[in-house]
């Protein structure tokens, strides 16, 4: 069996990335994306050292670094992707990777992040963080009404969905009305290993984007100067960020995957502050013992584990951040990290292959697609709060 992966971008390494990369481990594929452009050390790991099959827009001028520039050529080029010869295509989504042209006899499984989020998701939120006002913002408007057009259509292109949390399929089922299986993405047990050790300090692991909220973060711990925090990861918004902070906030950059480790297993939480699709992230810390304090909101309403230590606040006010950490600071009982570890394993790597070949073999044998629902999308049951170990 010919399998083909198709990635929206490889740029970086995040957890989007790592779903493709426990893909290519399962079934040893060709790999193609809108452009490639990662380092050494994140192609060793995420596409054992080769590189992918690229559009057009690879050998664009400036492409490296403002590749996003050229939206309005995404849905284009990812049609431009020759497909044929292959039986499986798995699509990793977030953005235009399950638009790609599918020929008779093949099949197409898509595990999809989200629907795009800029377009479907939060359009007044994306131009609000990126500055786009008047003109500009009415290019991008028209841009993203064709966008929305084109995705919604090609959804009929995909065989079988699977959605990568409850909050990302009832997007499937209301944008595409469509359903789809739930496999949350792999925890590596391995890397993210127990840790029952003294702890200091909060933590914030992100790219240093609008949408993190890393701001509010860094506000409600201006008015916690005892409470340290350590922010981890890069991005546009750190300069900014920096002139926020005050003398209890440290900021690291990107870390190597063992110092980034070692960090989330000696902090006392991880704290999260966007509104997430999921969040591979709060997996990987509780994973190590870290309790999670997070939005009560999206996909952490699936991941983050109070039963043994986390904690959710309501509005990314800085005074419910902080209302939170407190919080976490006069617990009557402290975190129990073994629990927490535990609680992980329906998340380990493992399990995610035991489920997606299941699924995969399922669609090759001829098995029935996901049921059709009505053009809205149908009503969705509200997804469950992680109240308890595991989470089915």
């Amino acid at each position: 069996m010919r399998t083909a992966i198709v990635h929206d971008w490889l740029t970086d390494s995040g957890g989007a990335e790592k779903v493709t990369r426990e893909l290519v481990r399962l079934y040893n594929a060709d790999v193609l994306a809108l452009v490639d452009f990662l380092n050494g050390a994140d192609r060793a790991d995420i596409l054992g050292g080769r590189r992918a099959r690229t559009t057009f827009i690879q050998r664009l001028p400036f492409a490296r670094r403002f590749f996003r520039w050229y939206l309005p050529l995404f849905a284009g080029a990812i049609e431009k992707l020759d497909l044929r010869g292959y039986d499986l295509i798995l699509s990793s989504s977030y953005a235009v990777a399950k638009g790609v042209l599918k020929h008779p006899g093949q099949k197409h499984v898509c595990y999809i992040h989200t629907p795009m989020r800029y377009a479907h998701v939060d359009e007044e939120g994306y131009l609000r963080d990126h500055g786009m006002r008047s003109w500009k913002a009415g290019i991008i408007r028209r841009v993203m009404r064709r966008m929305r057009a084109w995705d919604i259509a090609n959804s009929a292109r995909v065989d079988r969905f699977i959605a990568n949390g409850a909050n990302v399929r009832e997007r499937v089922r209301r944008i595409y009305g469509r359903d789809a299986d739930v496999v949350l993405p792999p925890v590596d047990p391995d890397v993210f290993t127990l840790y029952e050790g003294r702890r200091e300090g909060y933590l914030v692991v992100s790219r240093l984007v609008p949408y993190k909220r890393i701001d509010r973060i860094i506000a409600a711990f201006l008015e916690l100067p005892d409470q340290r925090l350590t922010v981890v990861g890069g991005g546009p918004e750190a300069q900014r960020l920096r002139a926020l902070a005050g003398p209890n906030v440290t900021f690291t950059g990107f870390l190597p995957p063992e110092q980034l480790v070692e960090r989330m297993q000696r902090a006392k939480a991880l704290v999260c502050a966007a509104n997430e699709d999921l969040g591979l992230t709060v997996l990987e810390a509780q994973a190590c013992g870290t309790p999670v304090i997070a939005l009560r909101g999206g996909g952490y309403l699936e991941t983050v584990n109070e039963q043994h230590g986390g904690g959710l606040f309501a509005t990314d006010a800085p005074a419910d951040i902080r209302a939170a950490v407190l919080r976490h600071e006069q617990r009557a009982t402290p975190p129990d990290p073994v629990r927490l570890r535990a609680s992980m394993e329906p998340y380990f790597r493992v399990r995610f292959a035991e489920r997606i070949r299941a699924i995969v073999d399922e669609v090759m044998r001829g098995g029935t697609t996901d049921k059709a629902l009505p053009p809205d999308g149908g009503t969705a049951q509200k997804e469950q709060r992680m109240h308890t170990d595991g989470h089915g």
